[in-house]
């Protein structure tokens, strides 16, 4: 816990803890654990989805906070696709118990650039916009991927994290435009939700890690993940419809 806080923040801060995995606490830094509850007061006081792009050294930070649903991820990663954003990094923290709040990082640039107020604004707009039913994703990257191409050499594998006591999924590509949306579609269109996820971009392939709870907030038995890692490989081989 960070020293110098209030004793009132620190039992605040405890009581909010309570609604994450039980690793949060323990592999979660003070830092973002502050900056979690200060985005979830922020989301109780105006009662909308946080959206947020700050300059970050050469590149733009996105910040993001609101009650977690399987196609929020969708619908990001959408928008960021559509213009031409650059991913370098995610951090995703969602809570298991309710209100079921999930808080994103994610790291991106334009042109090897952070994005420029303008783009940065029309980005949390086109989010906003999105979430709101109002910007049709997919008819917007329809016009320059498609979406019917699946991905290359995909690889999923289906297991119960032992540190984190979490059903996790994990999924392989070669780098290819569109491949994290495509992925938070399938992910969307299996009503999984996400409440945790590690990225790693290396020789020209995409790792992902997303730990789950399965449809209504459940957990997913094994026998059941296997299947959806083998229909996972199976959409993301095939395309997206």
């Amino acid at each position: 816990m960070a020293a110098g806080l209030k004793t009132s923040t620190v039992e605040l801060l405890k009581r909010f803890n309570r609604a994450f995995p039980q690793f949060y606490e323990q592999f979660v830094s003070s830092e973002i654990q502050l900056q979690n509850l200060r985005l979830a007061y922020q989301l109780y006081k105006t009662k909308k989805a946080v959206i947020e792009i700050k300059p970050e050294g050469n590149r733009s930070a996105l910040h993001f906070a609101y009650r977690n649903q399987s196609f929020l991820l969708s619908d990001i990663f959408g928008v960021l696709t559509a213009y031409g954003l650059t991913i370098h990094s995610l951090s995703l923290y969602g809570q298991i118990y309710p209100p079921m709040l999930v808080f994103v990082k994610l790291v991106v640039s334009r042109g090897g650039k952070a994005l420029s107020e303008k783009t940065a604004d029309n980005t949390c707009r086109a989010i906003r916009e999105a979430l709101a039913g109002r910007y049709e994703v997919e008819e917007m990257l329809s016009v320059e991927f498609n979406l019917n191409a699946g991905l290359e050499k995909v690889e999923t594998e289906f297991y119960v994290d032992p540190v984190f006591h979490l059903p996790a999924l994990l999924i392989e590509a070669d780098n290819q435009p569109g491949l994290f949306y495509k992925v938070m579609y399938a992910i969307w269109q299996e009503d999984l939700l996400v409440v945790n996820a590690n990225l790693l971009v290396w020789r020209g392939r995409t790792r992902l890690i997303l730990y789950l709870l399965g449809p209504n907030e459940s957990l997913i038995p094994e026998y059941l993940g296997h299947k959806i890692a083998e229909g996972m490989r199976e959409r993301l081989l095939g395309g997206l419809y």
